[in-house]
């Protein structure tokens, strides 16, 4: 950064400084909870000398709020694939079943915006399609933040909901399917081989709130990938050459992501493994009625307060999935 020539290229540049606040970050957090825990060690010393039922009382929930930062820190120096620190885009795709599942899917969306939210993260709408009663047929998000990726692929997979429906007249309960998709978003210096024969690109009329330009100009863009018949959709700039731009940066990480998944598909393939694909294969059940349940099939973590995750609280199922997938697997229930 003490490079005469380091502010040439100011995307280079923002990628390094980012970089560097996110080392400082993690430096300064690991002095703090070891300042914290010299003083939880004289506290202890105090304890143990005299009993003061108040400085015992404090002692306890500093403990108890300790080991939560340093469980959270130590998922974070987890978090080491190469895209862990990415941003990340988030697809929600309504299954079958009309207006029951739309309104699951924008019950998702509302989740993981919370959860966003939460983490002082920022959200980008790219494309948004309505539903036609209620709900969303379908919704791309670019969820900007340190390490957004490596949390959010705890979430990709199918997740089912079952409850009465509110579209119902009998009160007859229904099962719902979403599937949500999640991948990195790429900077430039990934290079995804791909061939302009191979696009398709459509312009079209933007959608839903946004100004004049909405139903005026047709800058909304659609890029077809005809080989593997992936398509991507932006519309959330006024112009059309900026949400081509954004496009292809999609496209790039659905591309990225697709050949990732063949490379997994080969090894399950040579290990002889069996992966069911489809809507079987739910990773998540969100059970409403006849009782309150949100449970991870995959790592067995549930939790009886279905509205405090439908509020965005999923840190016990990213934290449950990551420490199996990266072999610290602990199944815990609370």
């Amino acid at each position: 950064m003490t490079d005469p020539e380091f502010w040439n290229d100011q995307d280079a540049a923002q990628v390094v400084i980012n970089e560097a606040n996110a080392l400082k970050e993690q430096v300064n957090t690991f002095l703090e909870m070891a300042e914290k825990f010299e003083d939880l060690e004289v506290s202890y010393d105090l304890v143990k000398e005299e009993a003061d039922e108040e400085l015992q009382k404090e002692l306890e929930q500093g403990v108890k709020a300790l080991t939560q930062e340093m469980n959270d820190y130590e998922l974070q120096m987890l978090l080491s694939e190469p895209y862990d620190k990415n941003n990340a885009l988030l697809e929600l795709h309504p299954g079958a079943g009309g207006t029951e599942s739309q309104d699951w899917a924008s019950m998702l969306l509302r989740m993981y915006t919370r959860w966003a939210e939460d983490k002082s993260f920022k959200v980008e709408t790219m494309d948004y399609l309505p539903g036609d009663e209620a709900g969303v047929k379908s919704v791309t998000l670019l969820i900007k933040g340190h390490n957004a990726y490596g949390y959010l692929k705890a979430e990709k997979g199918v997740h089912r909901l079952v409850r009465i429906s509110p579209f119902d007249s009998s009160g007859r309960r229904h099962t719902s399917f979403v599937s949500c998709e999640i991948m990195p978003e790429l900077d430039d210096n990934v290079e995804i081989d791909i061939s302009p024969e191979d696009l398709k690109v459509d312009t079209y009329r933007a959608s839903g709130a946004g100004g004049q330009h909405i139903n005026t100009t047709d800058s909304a863009v659609r890029i077809t990938h005809l080989p593997t018949n992936t398509v991507v959709t932006c519309q959330t700039e006024r112009s059309q050459i900026k949400n081509r731009e954004r496009a292809m940066k999609m496209m790039n990480a659905k591309l990225y992501q697709l050949k990732i998944e063949e490379q997994q598909a080969q090894l399950a393939e040579i290990r002889g493994e069996q992966k069911d694909i489809g809507w079987g294969s739910q990773i998540r059940s969100y059970v409403f009625h006849p009782y309150s349940m949100v449970k991870d099939h995959r790592t067995g973590f549930e939790i009886g307060n279905t509205n405090s995750v439908m509020d965005g609280d999923l840190d016990g199922f990213i934290d449950a999935y990551l420490r199996l997938s990266l072999g610290q697997g602990r199944n815990e229930t609370n």
